[in-house]
């Protein structure tokens, strides 16, 4: 199973289009939030794609949660937020209990516009980075997560 995981692209449209026109072959698309509008508008034009999202603390006036677990067909339960509300911009401590407490393999975060990935006792900790305006002096970007009987893979890759 391949998912797409994308941030923080803050009404660059453009940006989100290209994610989607480049992985038309993934299972999931999981956006954190931070350009929810777009993404309504983006989602009609990709009627057949899974998409799944969280409310960003830009993401004005949103009725989304902004926070979210999906259980794969395989069992890999995944925890994924936005992060503002998680501390984030300090330590992915909060997470990564959060994430051992309720049994999720993975635990997806946005908000801090910085691409991150930590693998720690059991638990992949990502965060996409923002394909839309990065705040790490590397270019915008996404991630991609495989999920094979040979385990967890998680990547970046630059927009």
């Amino acid at each position: 199973m391949r998912i797409v995981v994308f941030s923080d692209t803050h009404g660059n449209y453009s940006a989100m289009h290209k994610v989607f026109k480049r992985n038309g072959n993934a299972d999931l698309f999981i956006f954190l939030g931070d350009g929810e509008r777009d993404l309504e508008r983006l989602s009609s034009q990709y009627l057949d794609k899974k998409v799944l999202h969280v409310s960003g603390n830009c993401d004005f006036a949103s009725m989304t949660p902004n926070n979210d677990i999906y259980i794969t067909p395989s069992g890999v339960k995944i925890f994924f937020t936005h992060g503002h509300k998680w501390a984030v911009k300090y330590t992915t401590d909060k997470l990564f209990e959060h994430a051992k407490a309720i049994g999720a393999q993975i635990v997806l975060y946005g908000h801090t516009h910085c691409r991150n990935y930590e693998f720690r006792d059991g638990v992949h900790i990502l965060n996409p980075g923002s394909a839309g305006c990065p705040r790490d002096f590397m270019p915008a970007c996404y991630a991609y997560i495989d999920i094979t009987d040979a385990g967890i893979f998680c990547a970046h890759v630059d927009l």
